[in-house]
């Protein structure tokens, strides 16, 4: 999928010869050939669905290079720091980018910006060539100054207030002052990347998905790049320095493909027009949809926040321990969920046109594909996390016995990974429609309540076990809640039907995890051993899916043989 064919840069009508228009939105309809795609025996839902199947293949594929990159950094880390004070002073002061992230590129500004964007696209194709009118143009030229003078202002805080963060999110550590240097550095994402994410909502919603994905590709690039030149004379805070740099590498990578799609220069129109068209573009984001939106999206990084403060009263490295397990056992989610985001604005645009039904099949099929995804990376995780952590990061000063925390860990947040899967999937839909929307933020709140006190509760007795225990516990009823309530607020899913289809995937993803335990150990050899397991889980998921007669694993597996035979 080339940029040049998923976006478009002028009005309706208007459109340069070298910029194709994207698939209009689907009918709903039969038909399952294409995975992707909500399913119609012809017209135009094939032509969408073959575009969203490729851009899901090109995401996927930057998707798993920032993710492998990401692995690099965690290991560059890991080798030079180990599972110590430095690295747990460095993981202090991640806490701000990893909060911006979420809130700035992807839950927070995705769900404001993409609909936003796809409600100005839709009033471009409907006002047609009238002169000066451009919803686009009207709605980046109201919020992009603001939002730069706001993160502005957000980052220069931060910087000054380093000492009183540190202080609030790690009261437990013996010495704070390299946490609050790595804090001061890694500060400056608060700017950087809510830039990012704002070119990021831009482009998706005019379905241009390669220069977001290969945003951390490039990120990651610059904290690598930086640990490894200058970790000898700066210590830990070189990879802080890293962040800082990758940040603005993350804008220089999407930087000239939203300049030629995002009109920004505009004529002046008259006093009368200018106004009626602020008027329209003001609510979209407004206090009443903003402030849903950035609740929902702190309860749920605040969940770190959590794991990070109790994590800070244990022996130095259980910081450490925490966060390689989870940024590895997170890996699935994180591939489970970019189906959801390059189908996000069309669920936003069909909603957008009062089409609840073609939201409900996209929404439905997204969440049974991402499901499966993410249970059969369960699996992999479950049966073979020592072997995972030992071929990734057992070198330099990491060593057996971080190996063998890290790993108990790790599978413990792999019962979890469901639900962080499905709260990902399940708010894009509750924010597709621009209008203000509480219940996400109820669901997140209660998930976060349910985190902290089984944390308070489990922490003292089962140390870091209990801390992943908690997340799993918090982040699953917060899934079981937004599950209940989109079908009855927003989109009519058909819960008990996507809650029955799950639960038959869940059954085979514990039936192919514990194979691998039971096997792992059989191979001493952990590259061999790991090897063996990417054949051995997959093989008894899918098997296991067809004896309990998953939908989704009869059509997968259907639908590839049926590929196989015409290729033939």
């Amino acid at each position: 999928m080339s940029d040049a064919g998923t976006g478009t840069g002028t009005r309706a009508g208007a459109r340069p010869a070298h910029e194709a228009a994207p698939p209009p939105l689907p009918a709903p309809g039969g038909g399952a050939e294409d995975p992707l795609s909500p399913g119609t025996a012809g017209g135009e839902a094939p032509r969408l669905g073959s575009f969203l199947a490729r851009a899901a293949a090109g995401t996927a594929v930057l998707t798993v290079l920032g993710a492998v990159l990401g692995l690099v950094r965690d290991q560059a880390i890991a080798r030079y720091f180990g599972a110590s004070d430095a690295s747990d002073a460095f993981l202090i002061a991640w806490t701000v980018p990893e909060m911006a992230a979420t809130l700035l590129i992807e839950d927070g500004m995705a769900l404001l910006l993409v609909p936003a964007f796809s409600l100005a696209l839709t009033r471009r194709a409907a006002a047609g060539e009238t002169p000066g009118s451009d919803p686009v143009r009207d709605l980046v030229a109201t919020t992009l100054p603001r939002l730069f003078l706001l993160l502005s202002g957000g980052a220069a805080l931060l910087i000054a207030g380093a000492p009183w963060v540190v202080g609030l999110l790690a009261p437990g550590l013996a010495d704070p002052r390299l946490a609050v240097d790595c804090t001061r550095l890694t500060s400056v994402t608060v700017l950087t990347f809510g830039i990012t994410g704002y070119f990021s909502a831009a482009l998706r919603a005019h379905r241009s998905f390669l220069p977001p994905a290969g945003v951390y590709a490039a990120y990651n690039l610059g904290i690598i790049g930086m640990t490894l030149a200058l970790h000898a004379a700066w210590g830990v805070r070189a990879a802080a320095v890293g962040v800082a740099v990758g940040s603005v590498l993350m804008i220089l990578t999407q930087l000239p493909v939203f300049l030629r799609l995002v009109p920004l220069a505009r004529p002046r129109p008259p006093r009368f027009r200018r106004g009626r068209r602020a008027a329209r573009t003001a609510p979209l984001l407004g206090f009443a949809v903003l402030a849903p939106v950035v609740l929902f999206v702190v309860s749920r990084q605040s969940q770190v926040l959590v794991e990070r403060f109790l994590a800070s009263t244990l022996p130095a490295g259980a910081i450490s321990h925490l966060n390689y397990a989870q940024k590895v056992a997170q890996m699935p989610m994180v591939l489970s969920l970019m189906i959801c985001t390059v189908t996000f604005p069309v669920v936003a645009q069909a909603m957008a046109a009062g089409d609840r039904e073609r939201a409900r099949l996209r929404v439905e099929r997204d969440l049974a594909l991402a499901g499966m995804v993410v249970l059969l990376g369960t699996a992999v995780v479950l049966g073979y996390a020592p072997q995972i952590i030992e071929v990734l990061f057992q070198r330099g000063a990491f060593d057996p016995a971080d190996t063998a925390s890290t790993a108990q860990v790790m599978r413990v947040y792999a019962l979890g990974l469901l639900g962080h899967c499905l709260v990902g999937a399940l708010s894009r839909p509750f924010f597709s429609s621009g209008r203000p929307t509480w219940f996400p933020a109820f669901a997140m709140g209660t998930g976060l309540l349910v985190t902290t006190g089984a944390g308070y509760a489990l922490t003292y007795r089962f140390g870091v076990d209990g801390i992943a225990t908690a997340n799993a516990l918090g982040i699953s009823s917060t899934a079981l809640l937004l599950l209940m309530g989109l079908g009855t607020r927003v989109v009519p899913i058909r819960a008990r039907a996507v809650a029955l289809s799950l639960g038959r995937l869940a059954g085979a993803s514990l039936a192919a995890g514990a194979a691998g335990w039971a096997c792992a150990p059989l191979v001493p050899d952990p590259v061999l051993s790991l090897a063996v397991g990417c054949l051995l889980v997959p093989a008894v998921f899918f098997l296991t899916g067809l004896a309990l007669r998953s939908p989704e694993v009869v059509s997968l597996l259907a639908l590839t043989r049926r590929r196989f035979l015409d290729g033939r």
